[in-house]
């Protein structure tokens, strides 16, 4: 499984190249070319993003910071690009000068959790679960997190053996309603299918619903997928999930802002939204009503740039209202993976071109056609009532309709012509085909 999005890093999959320079492809002096983890230099939270990793109390820090404040504080971010890890956390802990413009409700909040702290245990629980903690500064830091600001993560806990940074050059996310309809879980299963075939990673929130079926399809087509928590990664959430997150954590990767045995509330998993909506390439939403959190994550993927996509469903429905209200706006319709791969990919991802059922008129010529729809449905006509009709000359419309006689179309009775009567038609169609009437029809234009 690890290696199922494998050119994620090639050109021609849509790779680096994508996010531009800062993805991290060699040009930018990546950890491909020796260069930095991502080839931004110095960024938010200090030195941190010129080495390979992060130092080890700067390591230690960051985790403490994710048990110590809720994920996505942009002022917590502005504290941590202005003082550094270390010292934001001797700061929170009341062990140091206090962070500018912290109120003593906050302060103490913090103090009261930093009694319980023990950032080496948690490394260490998390790394017994086969895991890590991934912090800006790590070759496998997604660069394109940056892109949140103020409001990034302050590390990532991973499960999983794919490398996070490579899987999200290539990721889709599909999210929609927990409480989706039939219809909704077709069109995510199908989508997940679809998108992993194609080479995709497919991100979700593994949630019930859209988010779930998006998933299954992904791992049904033997593919990429990525879920991302809102509780600790070794916290299944929902517990009706557990067995597909244990599947997720073991063929791709299961993901989360919190510390181990940190629980979901309503406000995590809205600020979760942000992480999809940055992480991946674009967002597909299936169904959702008009307050949604799926929404939240396509208003997001909008602002940060990313592609945003909407399945339509029936008007009827209010749970894919707020899909189309996104449809009005700035989001792309899409309806299977093809699409969504056109949207999000490199050079050549073309969706296959769309159209009916091929009939056998089709393969009539232009002028042939004409002197078929002249001929009339009741009657008949004579030779010239159908040059008239089908505006050519006598002698054209008579070499057509023998034509259209030598093709079944037409029959002649006396001077009159007449439309091929249905059993003749139908034995027509069995003797031959359209592959066959297509050879037909070339022969007699030689």
């Amino acid at each position: 499984m690890a290696g199922t999005p494998g050119t994620a890093g090639t050109p021609e999959a849509g790779g680096p190249e994508a996010y531009g320079p800062e993805a991290g492809g060699p040009e930018a002096g990546g950890p491909e070319a020796g260069g930095q983890a991502d080839g931004r230099g110095p960024g938010p939270g200090g030195s941190e993003r010129g080495s390979a990793a992060a130092p080890e109390e700067e390591r230690l820090a960051r985790a403490a910071l994710t048990r110590l404040v809720e994920p996505g504080d942009e002022t917590v971010g502005r504290w941590l690009r202005e003082l550094g890890p270390v010292a934001l956390r001797r700061a929170l802990c009341g062990a140091g000068k206090p962070p500018p413009g912290a109120s003593e409700e906050r302060l103490a909040g913090c103090r009261l959790r930093a009694e319980r702290l023990d950032p080496a245990a948690d490394l260490a629980t998390v790394a017994a679960r086969g895991g890590r903690f991934v912090c800006p500064g790590d070759l496998e830091w997604p660069g394109q997190l940056d892109d949140l600001g103020d409001a990034r993560p302050v590390g990532l806990w991973v499960r999983g053996r794919p490398s996070l940074r490579m899987w999200a050059l290539r990721s889709v996310a599909v999210v929609g309603a927990r409480a989706c309809s039939d219809y909704g879980a077709h069109v995510a299963a199908t989508l997940g299918a679809g998108l992993a075939e194609r080479g995709w990673v497919v991100v979700s929130g593994a949630a019930h619903g859209v988010d779930g079926a998006a998933h299954r399809g992904a791992l049904a087509a033997a593919g990429a997928t990525v879920a991302v928590l809102a509780s600790g990664v070794d916290v299944p959430y929902p517990r009706g999930h557990a067995e597909l997150i244990e599947r997720i954590a073991e063929q791709g990767l299961v993901l989360g802002e919190l510390p181990p045995g940190a629980h979901p509330t309503r406000g995590r998993f809205v600020l979760r939204n942000r992480v999809i909506a940055a992480l991946t390439r674009g967002t597909v939403v299936v169904e959702a009503q008009y307050r949604s959190g799926s929404l939240v994550t396509a208003r997001r993927a909008l602002k940060l740039g990313r592609h945003t996509m909407g399945v339509p469903g029936p008007v009827t429905s209010g749970l894919s209202a707020g899909v189309h209200e996104l449809l009005r706006g700035e989001a792309v319709l899409v309806t299977d993976a093809d699409e969504v791969a056109e949207l999000v990919g490199g050079i050549g991802d073309l969706a296959p071109a769309r159209q009916g059922p091929l009939v056998e008129r089709d393969l009539l010529d232009p002028v042939t056609a004409r002197v078929l729809e002249a001929l009339s449905a009741q009657g008949g006509s004579d030779g010239r009532e159908v040059a008239r009709d089908s505006g050519t000359s006598c002698e054209e419309a008579l070499s057509r309709l023998y034509e259209l006689l030598a093709l079944g179309f037409v029959e002649r009775h006396g001077d009159r012509w007449e439309l091929a009567r249905p059993a003749h038609r139908n034995g027509a169609t069995r003797r031959g085909g359209p592959q066959i009437w297509g050879n037909r029809v070339k022969g007699l234009r030689r």
